[in-house]
């Protein structure tokens, strides 16, 4: 019996070994993700709506067409009135979709698209998790797990659109600016690693996010404005050449797109319905029309892109340009005459800003430190903290407010359960709280415009890049984009200013 024992035991040693190498935090992580994941699936189900890839089998069915040897504009989804909308580049990169079923398509642009997803809160969270030493891989799978939660997350997924897809491309483009304000490689290395390495690239997503879908033009119109000229140039002439290639491979497309499809907004859908989460949705709503007064709307409109561009380049010199490019997509949500709910992915940025705003007030309220009394100091010796640090509770208490309210009401989307349609129902058939609801996206994006912070040095764009060549730090001429900007980099930045400085000296 001993020596039977003895060799089960024995069978169990390599059990052991492995189990002695996992640690034990690393499963408590994952399984606080793949819970986060679950709560997320059960939001979905009770707040979000039947999906079935609808969009994803206009686009499947579009290019199947299309590659038959039809028109592609000529296309019209069967049982439907609605057709391809798309300028003929973006009809291009689908044509793969023809090629496989269209459940399969559609889960192959869920999957691209929560990839995407990842990606660009690896690249908005990582300076967080720099800063207070947190776990990366732990913080990005519970974001993403909690993003998908969300409206424009969900409805982008289920219907298979492809708009996480665009919204990588142009955060691709903000990344590429932080690498080409730190600097990234030796001037040592080659031409085409420094291309990428020193974000040299900047300005390519924005270009080829406009010609697949013309929107994401108003971040040209910010490069200019913020006086990013090279970026800007970059994205112009991306999205030219991309645009003049389409023509040389499908100039009868193009044509038609340019010259008719572009003008014709009766294929996108009424202003009025609940999903358009625009301001001319919510003028509409409020007239109780199918559409917005036009006078009215490009009033309101004109005066909400300043704003917004406006606060954008204010953002962009107090070197803040998670910021500001979140302004910049949040003021296209606003003013484009059609934004589904699936287009406000510009949300997730404001409320990492705002939750990042939040942490930054809570450091920056640490009070001067005091000798610590009897009690503190037992209190020190006990817990090995030697100097107790005074932190007001309540510090950053308005925006860890605005950015759980706004992450709560993306995830509850109270304008389904109001949801009207002229003629049949009137958008004021449940009251004023009833429009309220039916317009609360709408009325969420437009204040973030107007009242997002920005976070003074969070991005810091006042500095050529630098370059490592050995132990020599090599920087050429700095590039200040205003005087008061300069001033505002001293002040706002004199722990990065430090760090440059020690970097140098080693």
């Amino acid at each position: 019996m001993p020596a039977t024992v003895g060799r089960r035991m024995g069978r169990l040693a390599p059990v052991r070994r492995v189990l002695s190498g996992i640690d034990l935090w690393v499963v408590v992580r994952v399984g606080i993700i793949a819970v986060t994941f679950y709560a997320a699936w059960r939001a979905i189900e009770a707040y979000g709506r039947f999906y079935d890839f609808f969009d994803m089998k206009i686009y499947h069915g579009a290019v199947v067409w299309w590659a038959g040897g039809n028109e592609l504009y000529d296309f019209i989804a069967p049982g439907m009135t609605i057709g391809y909308t798309y300028p003929p580049f973006a009809g291009i990169l689908m044509m793969p979709l023809a090629l496989v079923p269209v459940e399969a398509a559609g889960w192959v642009n869920v999957i691209a698209s929560l990839g995407a997803l990842a990606l660009v809160l690896t690249a908005l969270l990582a300076p967080i998790v720099r800063r207070y030493g947190w776990s990366l891989w732990f913080v990005v799978g519970v974001a993403t797990a909690l993003a998908t939660a969300t409206e424009p997350v969900r409805e982008t997924l289920g219907f298979g659109q492809i708009n996480l897809l665009l919204f990588g491309l142009i955060m691709a483009d903000m990344v590429a600016l932080r690498w080409r304000t730190r600097g990234r490689s030796s001037p040592l290395q080659g031409q085409l690693t420094r291309f990428f390495a020193t974000g040299a690239w900047a300005g390519v997503g924005v270009g080829l996010a406009t010609s697949i879908k013309l929107t994401p033009a108003l971040f040209i119109v910010y490069f200019v404005i913020s006086r990013q000229w090279r970026v800007a140039f970059t994205a112009i002439a991306t999205a030219v050449g991309v645009t003049m290639g389409t023509f040389a491979v499908a100039g009868r497309e193009s044509m038609t797109y340019w010259t008719s499809v572009l003008w014709q907004t009766e294929r996108v859908g009424a202003a009025d319905m609940t999903p358009n989460q625009s301001l001319a949705g919510v003028l509409a709503r409020m007239y109780d029309s199918v559409s917005a007064p036009t006078l009215l709307w490009l009033a309101f409109a004109l005066l909400l892109l300043a704003v917004g561009l406006s606060r954008a380049n204010h953002a962009h010199a107090d070197g803040d340009e998670l910021a500001a490019f979140t302004l910049v997509g949040l003021t296209t949500n606003v003013i484009s005459p059609i934004s589904w709910s699936h287009h406000l992915l510009y949300v997730l940025p404001a409320i990492i800003v705002l939750f990042d705003a939040t942490l930054r007030r809570r450091d920056a309220s640490r009070g001067p430190i005091r000798r610590p009394g009897p009690a503190a100091a037992g209190f020190a010796a006990l817990t090995g903290l030697r100097t107790p640090i005074w932190f007001p509770a309540l510090t950053g208490i308005r925006h860890a407010l605005a950015a759980l309210g706004l992450f709560l009401l993306f995830v509850r989307s109270p304008i389904w359960p109001y949801e009207h349609q002229l003629p049949q129902v009137s958008h004021y058939a449940d009251g004023l709280w009833g429009a309220l609801m039916e317009n609360s996206l709408a009325l969420a994006i437009i204040v973030l415009v107007a009242a997002l912070p920005w976070r003074p040095g969070a991005e810091p764009a006042f500095y050529g890049p630098s370059y490592a060549v050995g132990n020599t730090v090599l920087r050429p001429r700095a590039r200040v984009n205003s005087g008061l900007g300069a001033q505002r980099a001293a002040r706002i930045e004199p722990a990065a200013g430090a760090e440059r400085a020690e970097r140098a000296s080693k």
